[in-house]
């Protein structure tokens, strides 16, 4: 296993080893912490000299129409910088997931840009979106999806054997050994802990040296030793190999493994935080679920220009 002994992975275990339980008694000290701005301000300005791995522009996603119509995002600008890890956050039906799988190519938006590297994946025909999604994005999954009559082995090597394509074997062997899989590799996911398929999803995800990794609750269905040994490798995978994350979260303590934190709101982006704790996500999440005067100052739910995320 890789160590987890970096700043982020202590601040994170400092501040709960439980990655699912409810609200403690952090959350009154969190309402009274002043170190984030107002809701509705996104103070980050782009940083030029970064690398972008992935873009949007004035991204729509509608779904419905007329009366049932539901603008799930709402005209979102941001910026993913290359080797940062994300946490994309906010409530239920706030547009996470949505922002998702619109920049991994995992749903077509309404209107607007996607770009992952140079390519505007939102004007490319399914065929060519498929090969975009095979070779240049990687996938964790909350329910691990990987294929119960094959090894732990055939499982990593297997979007790479679809493409028809073979992994660099000391690439390969440098994988495994990051996620401690070395003696699973015969086994097959029944005969997997919940961690150590989730563990191979990893590295199945990053043997094909994606541009950028996509992780939808991906200790959802763990225990929270099992959620720290993940989060722990997906923050030393950015630290140690350069990857880039953007992970869906609804938990404040996953969300402190990451560099930055993304809030959305009714769709659009309201918050972004540098170098995020515990308690500082949860009292932003509490402010997200408080009614907010549209009014007042500082209510608007986007700032001009984009949103840079570093990760």
């Amino acid at each position: 296993m890789p160590p987890q002994d970096s700043p982020r992975a202590r601040r994170a275990a400092a501040d709960d080893p439980g990655v699912s339980d409810g609200v403690p008694e952090a959350t009154s000290a969190a309402l009274h912490a002043d170190e984030q701005p107002p809701l509705g301000e996104v103070p980050v300005p782009r940083d030029d000299n970064s690398e972008i791995a992935a873009y949007t522009r004035d991204l729509t996603k509608v779904y419905g129409s007329g009366d049932a119509e539901v603008v799930a995002l709402d005209h979102v600008d941001v910026d993913f910088v290359k080797a940062r890890f994300t946490a994309v956050m906010g409530p239920s039906g706030s547009g996470k997931s949505t922002l998702m799988h619109c920049v991994a190519g995992l749903d077509a938006p309404t209107s607007g840009e996607v770009v992952i590297g140079d390519t505007n994946i939102a004007t490319l025909k399914d065929s060519r979106l498929t090969e975009l999604r095979r070779d240049r994005i990687g996938f964790v999954f909350q329910s691990f999806n990987l294929i119960p009559t094959l090894t732990a082995l055939e499982n990593i090597e297997l979007p790479m054997a679809i493409a028809g394509r073979k992994p660099d074997p000391e690439w390969l062997d440098h994988v495994i050994d990051i996620v401690g899989l070395r003696s699973r590799l015969k086994h097959k996911p029944s005969q997997l802990s919940g961690g150590q398929q989730q563990r191979v999803a990893c590295a199945r995800a990053l043997v094909g040296k994606p541009d950028i990794i996509f992780a939808d609750e991906p200790t959802g269905n763990l225990d929270s030793a099992a959620s720290a040994e993940i989060l722990g490798f997906l923050a030393s995978s950015v630290t140690d190999l350069g990857q880039t994350i953007v992970m869906v979260t609804h938990d404040p303590t996953a969300a402190a493994y990451a560099n930055r934190a993304l809030f959305l709101a009714d769709g659009r982006i309201v918050a972004d935080m540098d170098d995020p704790d515990r308690d500082k996500v949860l009292a932003r999440m509490v402010e997200l679920s408080s009614p907010v005067d549209a009014s007042a100052p500082g209510a608007s739910t986007q700032a001009a220009g984009p949103s840079t995320v570093q990760g």
